[in-house]
């Protein structure tokens, strides 16, 4: 099996006005890694240094054995990133050409890249939307396709950040099933639906850009809702 351990030595993140991350240290290998908290809490921060998106100031960070700050081309192969908000990811105008991008920027042959993005589109429900305008598309019909367009390209890790936050109730379990119950990748998710985080394996707390919690989920959650019910 593939190494997928992430971890973190004191690691921090300092911007001009703020720090997000403040001597962050922790190992994970769990499949479906929850991270919860307050909003400006370092949840994102978090996430986005997974992939390189953001370079830790302090401290060291591997993921899958890849250091995103001095290998940022290959933690990118390796670490899927799903946003909020699908429109921030995707590029092609129609649907089958955003699900093939990544595949042809690897020069793969062009029958290799029709077959797999049909199997892709086919198990996302998105086949009969193939040739059809991004634009046009439902906003849980755009999210699927975001995590359609992420999964191709085989990643080892995928990182969520918030990814069911504009969905409707149907949408949400839906990309959620996908997530947790389907998805054989390792997950990150980003969420503040205590009950999606519930269902992953390890929880992650974050308050003040300080890891103020984490281990299993049920007890993480329970005392995050005790702390927020306090005056």
């Amino acid at each position: 099996m593939t190494d997928r351990v992430i971890g973190f030595e004191h690691v921090s993140v300092h911007f001009a006005r703020h720090t997000a991350l403040r001597d962050v240290s922790v190992r994970l290998d769990q499949r479906r890694i929850a991270v919860i908290g307050s909003n400006g809490s370092g949840k994102s921060t978090f996430a986005r240094t997974l992939n390189g998106l953001i370079v830790a100031s302090e401290g060291g960070i591997r993921v899958h054995g890849i250091d995103p700050a001095r290998e940022p081309k290959q933690v990118r192969q390796r670490v899927g990133f799903i946003f909020s908000n699908p429109d921030t990811q995707i590029i092609m105008p129609t649907v089958a050409e955003d699900v093939a991008f990544s595949l042809r920027r690897r020069g793969l042959p062009r029958q290799e890249i029709r077959d797999r993005v049909a199997a892709a589109l086919d198990d996302f429900g998105l086949t009969a939307e193939a040739d059809s305008p991004v634009h046009e598309l439902s906003s849980g019909q755009k999210q699927l396709l975001a995590l359609c367009a992420v999964l191709i390209g085989e990643p080892g890790l995928v990182v969520a950040d918030e990814p069911t936050a504009y969905l409707d109730a149907a949408n949400s379990r839906r990309i959620a099933g996908f997530l947790l119950d389907r998805m054989p990748q390792q997950l990150v998710l980003v969420t503040h639906d205590l009950r999606l985080a519930a269902r992953c394996d390890v929880a992650l707390r974050f308050e003040g850009g300080r890891l103020a919690d984490h281990g299993e989920p049920g007890p993480v959650i329970a005392r995050y809702e005790k702390d927020q019910d306090q005056p």
